[in-house]
């Protein structure tokens, strides 16, 4: 197989549509789906292919990305797309996933013969459009220098967890570390919301810890978007922060673990979005805070 591989990607939102756009960037030829068709069709502009079915994008490709919104996604569009896979395609499973869905991803991997790499990332809008994500994957050694053009197309590093994705050890790091960066976001949120209450201006807060071991880049980056009201478009959108929390939370449940802080955390998302902030970015949990 050359380093100029065809890759079907399914899901073209935030981050699909970014990784598409870094893979024919890259020199691949890439074909691209999504359920709803108008948010693939402005990557006909960057030279991809909008395919009209996942069967047709997966056809003859020599790798499959699939970045959709969860797990039950993800095997409902392979199962669409199945009468154009084959035996030894490689399958990058980059959707953030619960642990309970890996028993079906793994057997739909072994009926279709694909050779399947765990594969999330982590980064959002920014980060995926430059092609500086970091990619999290678990995947047979043996596939490894085959699906390296497709990690190094999207992501600035790889790091490898481990050789069987059914294992999840790729997924289960992932989980960790979102679930400090949800803790992270609600933080900022709180804060801001809190000295809004208290009449303090936010950049007296802000300008307290500038410099210090309590100043992160990351809350003065969410901080910012809160108070100059720059929430769209969304980098990390609150629906899917929404529907990450639980995945991080059940994940805890079912292992003994109680995550109190992730768990109120999905329920100020919960309100956020039903407040009509489900689109905007994370730091919209901002707005739970005067919920009624």
């Amino acid at each position: 197989m050359s380093d100029s591989l065809t890759v079907a990607v399914l899901g073209t939102g935030i981050m699909g549509a970014a990784m598409a756009r870094n893979l024919a960037k890259a020199g691949h030829h890439v074909r691209a789906w999504n359920r709803s068709r108008p948010k693939a069709e402005p990557l006909a502009a960057d030279g991809i292919t909008v395919a009209d079915s996942p069967a047709d994008a997966v056809r003859d490709a020599d790798a499959v990305l699939t970045m959709l919104y969860d797990g039950a996604t993800v095997l409902s569009v392979m199962a669409e797309a199945a009468p154009g896979l084959r035996r030894d395609q490689l399958w990058v499973q980059s959707t953030t996933v619960g642990l309970d869905d890996f028993p079906a991803l793994a057997s739909q991997a072994a009926e279709q013969g694909l050779v399947w790499f765990d594969a999330p990332v982590s980064g959002t809008r920014q980060p995926a459009e430059a092609g500086q994500l970091v990619v999290l994957a678990a995947g047979p050694s043996a596939g490894r220098e085959a699906v390296a053009p497709v990690f190094e197309a999207v992501g600035a590093r790889t790091v490898w967890t481990g050789t069987d994705p059914a294992a999840a050890s790729a997924t289960r790091l992932k989980l960790v570390l979102n679930s400090w960066v949800l803790a992270a976001t609600h933080g900022v949120a709180e804060a801001l919301a809190l000295a809004n209450g208290l009449g303090v201006a936010p950049d007296d807060f802000l300008g307290l810890i500038a410099g210090g071991p309590l100043d992160m880049g990351y809350l003065q980056l969410k901080a910012k978007m809160i108070v100059e009201d720059r929430l769209s478009p969304a980098s990390f959108a609150v629906a899917t922060a929404e529907k990450d929390a639980k995945l991080i939370a059940d994940a805890g449940r079912s292992h003994g673990v109680r995550l109190d802080v992730v768990e109120a955390g999905a329920e100020r998302f919960r309100r956020a979005a039903e407040q009509g902030h489900g689109d905007d970015d994370m730091a919209a949990s901002y707005f739970a805070s005067f919920a009624e």
